[in-house]
């Protein structure tokens, strides 16, 4: 068959079960367009390539599955490298398919198009690696590897480009792929899972840290736990790993007095699946943050493990494997008054802010509403105030760019995305100020009829950073920005758009937009924050 190796690696990618690409074709991409038409995979078109990368991270995130782009040379790569950084930060898989230059003209100054000095020096930074393909033969191999790392390793995104002679070069000398063999994720020793189950079991008042990398390990988590009769404080993106009720959940941040008295309280921690970063456990940069026990450090990383907080045991694993062999060694240690400390910590919610305690009233009406969505946020004051304290109501069903890397304009492509990838209602929290970031993928979302809820708190600027400079003595500049219409903007696109003016009305609202055939957008102000603040006992 004669195809060439921009066909080829559509084969490939088909041959790994990708089912969707966010790109926006351009002059030197078009023949990766070539073998999609027919080929099962779907393609959606964000309006900037940041919104397509944060497209494909709503997406990964959602369905435990690479998001895949593909992104033109020059350009469409430096447009990209943030929603990467992102992805990088929070350990999402993402794959990025691009092309450059061909050979004899990559890199070499004289001013072709899209022309970079050394285009995958500048995205290796966020990748777990970059690797341009010199031959078609090279393809498949490289492929591999990335999935292995997406599958075997600390997910990140992976940056493979091809020469536009190579994408054009004839493959059909080379096999079409079956389906492809995949690797598995990397049990733990079990010596080392024998020491700190032994410690664990002998504990006192032991405790568990579970961060984003223990998503996908939560029952055992929870089978653990239970053992253990262990408190669990959950991360940001560990939210949902024990359900809202559960009597172990502690979902106040580790930042926070309460959980960090709990914290400093336990004299055997095991840490599964966090960086224990500190945007996580010191965001504030208070340095209060104290870890007075024994720290049992697990991850799939070993290098994460000695990074930060040094552990006195270590274990190098995937969290699910970890944690069931941890729970198979233990059996059952008898009661720690592991209930009474989650709750002594979790009794810290009572005392955050008034503004943080009617945001928590709003996220919480939302779950309530709308138990089984997900609810992406971007870098705004409802999700800041989430990251504090919000319980998830499932695992994963709660993400943000607020913690790690915190872009803007991330809430509502990655909703897109995380819509996209199956039938979950999904809820987008942004702010003004940060959607004018993304504000073209209204336009990719209307077209790609995804029925993604996106709630809109308009106040007019960057209220976040206008509230922080005065707190600061620092005169309020650059802060009071225009804002259009964002309603109207959405209407033109062919959203629908209803305004919130009280809190009753919420519940209808949302129930409307996931049974919509397109998006909504529903707008509020700082006048229902207020009404939140009174409702949640201000």
């Amino acid at each position: 068959m004669d195809i060439s190796t921009g066909v080829y690696l559509t084969h490939l990618l088909r041959a790994y079960g990708v089912d969707m690409v966010f790109g926006i074709p351009g002059v030197h991409t078009i023949e990766l367009y070539r073998g999609l038409a027919g080929s099962g995979i779907r393609h959606v078109t964000p309006r900037h390539e940041q919104g397509a990368g944060f497209m494909a991270d709503g997406y990964a995130r959602a369905s435990g599955r690479p998001g895949v782009c593909f992104i033109i040379s020059g350009p469409g790569m430096t447009n990209i490298v943030t929603a990467m950084g992102q992805a990088y930060a929070d350990s999402v898989p993402m794959l990025v398919i691009s092309t450059v230059n061909a050979h004899g003209r990559m890199g070499s100054g004289e001013g072709w198009l899209h022309e970079l000095p050394n285009q995958q020096a500048l995205v290796a930074g966020v990748a777990a690696f970059s690797r341009t393909v010199h031959r078609p033969e090279e393809l498949a191999t490289t492929l591999a590897q990335a999935f292995a790392v997406f599958d075997g390793a600390r997910p990140r995104p992976v940056h493979v480009e091809l020469p536009i002679d190579v994408m054009l070069a004839p493959a059909g000398h080379l096999a079409l792929p079956g389906r492809a063999a995949r690797v598995t994720r990397p049990a733990p020793d079990p010596e080392a899972v024998a020491r700190a189950a032994a410690a664990l079991a002998g504990a006192r008042a032991p405790l568990i840290l579970a961060g984003g990398g223990a998503v996908g390990a939560a029952q055992a988590v929870r089978q653990l736990a239970e053992a253990l009769d262990a408190p669990v404080v959950m991360t940001t993106n560990a939210r949902g790993i024990l359900p809202p009720d559960h009597p172990l959940g502690v979902s106040l941040s580790p930042s926070m007095a309460a959980t960090r008295a709990l914290i400093a309280g336990a004299d055997v921690v095991l840490a599964i699946g966090t960086e224990m970063g500190p945007t996580d456990y010191d965001f504030f940069e208070d340095g209060g943050f104290e870890l007075s026990g024994m720290l049992i450090r697990a991850d799939i990383d070993a290098a994460q493990i000695q990074r930060g907080t040094a552990p006195a045991m270590a274990i190098v694993g995937d969290a699910r494997l970890t944690a069931e062999a941890l729970a198979a060694g233990i059996g059952t240690s008898g009661m720690k008054d592991g209930a009474a400390r989650a709750a002594a910590a979790q009794a810290g919610r009572t005392a955050l802010p008034r503004a943080i305690q009617g945001d928590l009233h709003l996220l919480d009406l939302v779950r309530g509403t709308l138990p089984e969505a997900l609810i992406v946020g971007d870098s705004t004051q409802l999700v800041y105030a989430g990251n504090t304290a919000f319980a998830a109501a499932t695992p994963g069903s709660y993400f943000n760019s607020a913690t790690g890397f915190g872009t803007l304009g991330y809430g509502l492509p990655a909703a897109v995305g995380a819509r996209l990838s199956g039938d979950r209602p999904v809820v987008a929290l942004s702010g003004d100020g940060g959607l004018q970031f993304t504000l073209g993928e209204l336009a990719s979302a209307a077209e790609a009829r995804v029925p993604v809820v996106l709630m809109l708190h308009d106040n007019k600027g960057y209220g976040e950073i206008r509230s922080s400079m005065i707190a600061q003595n620092v005169p309020p500049l650059g802060v009071d920005i225009l804002t259009p219409d964002l309603g109207a903007i959405a209407a033109a696109c062919g959203w629908r758009v209803e305004r919130l003016h009280k809190i009753a009305d919420l519940p209808e609202m949302l129930r409307r937009g996931i049974a919509a055939d397109g998006p909504t957008m529903i707008v509020f102000g700082d006048a229902l924050r207020d009404e939140a603040q009174a409702a949640a006992g201000f």
